[in-house]
């Protein structure tokens, strides 16, 4: 019988040693705000289909003090996301050449902002158009 005790590596904040693993974490955990905007909608369409007393109650609901609050919360928070997402974008994409030459990190990354900000204007347009 061996009688040797293998190491165990402790894993207790392991991320808290290295700026980019705080980073990291940082970003993961802005996606629960993600997830959990996308359960409110998700609950917002259930209530549509119920009909429109239903719909009502949940957008009244929506515009109380606590909920304009909590929205305001998500939206820096999926915009930090977003923002980290669109600046992980160059280190996972293979490299891209234009003109012979490869593409910069900082051009990919504000090339992603630019077009998820036209994506996000596009949007609001046509959604207010139809409101207004």
């Amino acid at each position: 019988m061996n009688k040797r005790k293998p190491y165990v590596r402790p894993m207790e904040g392991w991320w808290r040693k290295n700026p980019y693993f705080i980073e990291y974490m940082v970003h993961e955990g802005t996606a629960l705000f993600v997830a959990g905007y996308a359960l409110t909608l998700l609950c917002g369409l259930w209530r549509l289909s119920q009909g429109e007393a239903a719909w009502n109650s949940f957008v009244a609901a929506l515009q109380s003090a606590p909920a304009l609050l909590l929205h305001a919360a998500a939206l820096l928070m999926i915009a930090y996301h977003s923002y980290t997402w669109f600046k992980i974008m160059p280190r996972t994409l293979p490299p891209l050449m234009l003109a012979g030459r490869r593409v910069s990190a900082l051009a990919i990354t504000a090339g992603g902002l630019a077009a998820a900000v036209v994506c996000c204007a596009a949007l609001l347009m046509l959604v207010w158009g139809m409101t207004a």
